[in-house]
C-alpha cells in the first residue's frame, strides 16, 4: 500500500486577492479551477511536486475568515527567502519573524500572515 499527502483546503474571503497572493508573491501556479454549487475553488502547486494548495470562497462567505485555531501554520519552501519575505510585506503581509537562520536545522525560517491572516512559514534549506 502506498499513502501520500495530495493537497488541503482553506477558505479565502476573496478568491482573486488570494490568487493574485500566492501566484504573484509566492510563485505558486494554478492547477485546476473548480465551480461547486457552495463555493469557486482554485488548485494551486508548483512543478516536480505532489503537494498543493486549494483556495475556496464559499458563496456564503461575508467578511473576514473566522480562525477557529485548529489550523495553525502551512509550510512554504523557497530558494531566496529574503526576498520572499520581502515581497510578501511589500505586497501588505503582516511580517511576524523576520528570517532568522537556525543552525541545528541547517534552515533558515521566517513568518509571515497571508491576505485572511493565515501563517506561513517560510523555509530555505541550506
Amino acid at each position: 500500500m502506498e499513502t501520500r499527502l495530495g493537497q488541503y483546503c482553506i477558505t479565502v474571503a476573496d478568491l482573486e486577492k488570494a490568487e493574485a497572493f500566492y501566484t504573484q508573491v509566492l510563485g505558486l501556479k494554478v492547477q485546476q479551477r473548480i465551480e461547486i454549487p457552495e463555493a469557486r475553488e482554485i488548485v494551486l502547486g508548483t512543478d516536480g511536486s505532489d503537494a498543493s494548495l486549494q483556495l475556496a470562497q464559499r458563496h456564503d462567505q461575508q467578511g473576514p475568515i473566522q480562525h477557529s485555531g485548529a489550523f495553525w501554520k502551512h509550510y512554504l519552501y523557497t530558494s531566496d527567502i529574503a526576498r520572499t519575505f520581502g515581497d510578501a510585506v511589500a505586497y501588505g503581509c503582516e511580517a511576524v519573524s523576520a528570517p532568522q537562520k537556525l543552525e541545528e536545522w541547517a534552515v533558515t525560517i521566517a513568518f509571515i500572515k497571508d491576505p485572511d491572516g493565515y501563517l506561513i512559514e517560510l523555509i530555505e534549506r541550506h
